[in-house]
Formats: C-alpha cells, structure tokens, sequence
C-alpha cells in the first residue's frame, strides 16, 4: 500500500522577522518576531489580531509589496519580493476600499487585470461580464463607480479579483467598510466562491465574529507578530464548539 506525502504548502513563511528602521537602533519597531507560519492549497486562513500587531506586515511580505528583515517568505515555492513579476495572474488582492477607477465603468474595472495580463480584448469582456453576473451585478456592467453603492462597489472589486483566476487571493479586511447586513451578504458569497472555485485565501481581520464566518482556519497574531492560538474547523462544527473557540479567540487577545 503506498502512501501520498501532504502536499507542499502554498504558502510558508519561515522564522520571519521584519523590523522598520535600522535593527537595534534606537526608534526601531520590530512589527514581525520570528514567525512559522504554512497555508494550504485550498485552505481560507483568517488571520485575526488587534491594530497594530503586524498581520497588515504579514499581508504585504506574501504579496511581494515588502521584505522581511530575516527569514524567508515563500509562495509557490518563490520569493515574491524578488520575483514580483512572476506573480502576475497568480495573486489577486481585494483593499479594504473598493480602489475602483472612477473614470471606467463597473465592466472595464473587472477587465483592468485581465488588460494588464495582456488578455485579448474578447476574452476580457466575456471574463468580466461572467464575474460581474455571478456577483449580482447584471444589469450594471455599464455604471460607473459614482453611481453604485459601496457594496456594489466592493462586488466589483471582487469580481476583478476573480475575473484574473488568480489561484491566491490575498483580502485587507475588505468589508470592514460596509454596514453589518452589507458585509454579512458579501461574506457569505465570497466564502461561497472561494470554494467552489478551488482558490487558496488569506484574509485579514480584527472581529472574530468575521474570522469564525470566514475562515476554515484561524491564526490569532500577538504583538509582535507571533502566533497565539491557530484553530482549525469545517462546516461540521457545531455552534457549541465554535462558541468554545470563540471564548478561547476573546480569551487570548485580552491576555
């Protein structure tokens, strides 16, 4: 009988440390202290910490916008500080505001990455009409940013996202602007979405509430950013024990 070794993570991040300033200096801020941290194909990883514990830090070393002071950061096997280009079409990334093009309509925004990966023009359109759609947003393929509403507008930042078939999706708490029933809908429909679709997703966020919908892993950061509790869960898990999680989540940020 043989025997299928796990797959390699998709991502790791390997006794990463990232200070700003000179190291040791006076004025230094270590934001990152020597962080293991590994993310599975398919897997939605909510990271989850109070302001200022480095999980923004994080976000941005996996995108490939910084590097680390120490340590290696790998995705799909490359650094994606040195190899930035080479992740074009493999990473998408949802901002916590919509960062919509207020000069394109709702269509030619959801085509924007798709021109910047050189797709023909016919292709591009058919993508983004596909994804505008599947969102909700038939019938305003055509308005412009001014016209739609802020859900509206986080829908086709979304759709963008997908539009590319990224395989990575990296999300800044990207409903954090949104009121509750808002965000609740687009929450349910991005989780929805994200598995049909096979994609991997790190997702940022300060309320567990949000990380407990989201995730199907969750890694609770402290300040600097180290890793104080990481619960894994799936749709089996009872409202009993996810309240245990819950308390658990409450009781390591007071600490």
């Amino acid at each position: 009988m043989s025997s299928t070794a796990p797959a390699e993570p998709v991502i790791r991040l390997d006794h990463v440390s990232k200070v700003f300033g000179k190291p040791g200096s006076e004025g230094a801020y270590r934001a990152v202290d020597q962080l293991d941290l590994e993310v599975r194909s398919g897997e939605m990883l909510a990271l989850l910490g109070k302001t200022g514990c480095g999980k923004s830090t994080i976000f941005n070393m996996i995108a490939g916008l910084t590097e680390p002071t120490a340590g290696t950061v790998r995705v799909s096997g490359r650094d994606p500080f040195t190899e930035f280009d080479s992740f074009r079409g493999r990473m998408a990334i949802v901002f916590q505001n919509d960062r919509l093009l207020p000069w394109r309509s709702a269509i030619r925004n959801v085509e924007l990455g798709l021109e910047m990966l050189d797709q023909p023009a016919s292709g591009r359109r058919a993508a983004a009409q596909l994804w505008l759609t599947r969102l909700g947003l038939a019938g305003h393929e055509h308005d412009f940013p001014h016209a739609l509403s802020g859900g509206m507008r986080q829908r086709v930042s979304i759709a963008r996202a997908f539009a590319t078939n990224a395989g990575i999706l990296l999300c800044d708490e990207p409903f954090s602007a949104l009121d509750e029933s808002t965000a609740g809908r687009l929450r349910a429909e991005f989780v929805r979405l994200v598995r049909e679709n096979g994609k991997t997703a790190v997702f940022i966020t300060h309320s567990i509430s949000e990380a407990l919908e989201i995730g199907d892993r969750i890694v609770v950061l402290k300040r600097p950013a180290r890793i104080a509790y990481d619960v894994s869960f799936d749709g089996d898990t009872g409202a009993a024990e996810r309240e245990l999680i819950r308390g658990r989540i409450s009781d390591v940020l007071a600490a």
